[in-house]
């Protein structure tokens, strides 16, 4: 095993495709095959699943992959901490929302006042994220959620508010001159939520006004927020998302968004790093740079 086996599986993996993982790794196709199909064979086990026309991730890939992501950061870091002249690096963990909408808006300016400073940033959930910062995988996580555990300090950064969104029709153009939210009715309206498993902050509000599945008129269930929006938008049905996800098609007129009530308080995301980090000024800069930033 080595660590060009490792950068072609992870290329792969994440780009969803061998030719896309050749052409971001500057490489032939065939050499990121070998280079899998070598890892498999050392491995023992089937790490993806070939078609002619797409990929899938075995169970022991996705666990593989994990492991692959952690070396390859730990090999990062001894580069780093053994070249006086290289770029310092902030690895940052986080959810989907800062992950896809937050950072990007966020790191432009940062790095134009911090040229000496590059970031590598993985995307997973609020849980994971947390143990990577715990394991000091991460210098500095960004979750949807408040921990208290001990060894770490949360701190909010910015507002997140879960909104409704709804298709630009009418019909909801009405709902939306109305004087207050007509909840009840838009909830009639068929919707779309995301995938099951674990708590998610649009599950907790339903929890808080009472409301069961049972009571909705569920017409998908979708695991990614882009192909929400996009669902909604072409008038399939309302959701619940956050207020950032929902932004730039709120203000391209893609969709129409209304507030709801947040009787069980603002909803926040939140910055998670570990208490003993006083040799990282860098990463405290940041830290700090997040914390007056507005989103």
């Amino acid at each position: 095993m080595d660590f060009r086996q490792l950068k072609s599986f992870v290329a792969v993996v994440e780009n969803k495709s061998f030719s896309k993982a050749a052409e971001k790794l500057h490489s032939a196709q065939p050499t990121i095959s070998t280079h899998v199909r070598m890892l498999e064979e050392e491995l023992n086990t089937r790490l993806i699943l070939r078609t002619t026309k797409s990929i899938e991730v075995t169970p022991q890939g996705w666990e593989a992959y994990k492991y692959a992501i952690k070396i390859l950061d730990l090999r990062d870091c001894i580069t780093q901490s053994c070249s006086a002249d290289s770029k310092y690096i902030i690895r940052v963990g986080a959810s989907t929302v800062p992950a896809t909408y937050v950072i990007p808006e966020i790191l432009p300016e940062y790095t134009q006042n911090n040229p000496d400073t590059y970031f590598q940033i993985h995307q997973s959930n609020s849980r994971e994220v947390v143990e990577g910062v715990m394991s000091g995988q991460y210098d500095v996580g960004m979750i949807g959620m408040p921990v208290d555990q001990e060894g770490l300090t949360c701190v909010p950064f910015c507002r997140n508010q879960l909104v409704l969104i709804a298709p630009v029709t009418d019909e909801y153009l009405a709902m939306q001159r109305a004087p207050r939210t007509p909840l009840k009715q838009l909830l009639q309206s068929p919707i779309i939520l995301r995938e099951k498993g674990g708590k998610k902050t649009a599950d907790r509000f339903l929890d808080a006004m009472g409301i069961q599945e049972e009571d909705l008129q569920v017409v998908a269930r979708v695991n990614d927020q882009e192909a929400v929006k996009n669902m909604v938008a072409k008038g399939i049905g309302v959701s619940l998302i956050s207020e950032i996800a929902a932004r730039d098609f709120v203000r391209e007129r893609r969709l129409l968004q209304f507030r709801l009530p947040q009787d069980q308080g603002p909803q926040k995301l939140y910055i998670v790093y570990r208490n003993r980090f006083t040799a990282q000024p860098r990463v405290q800069s940041f830290i700090t740079f997040l914390t007056h930033y507005e989103v």
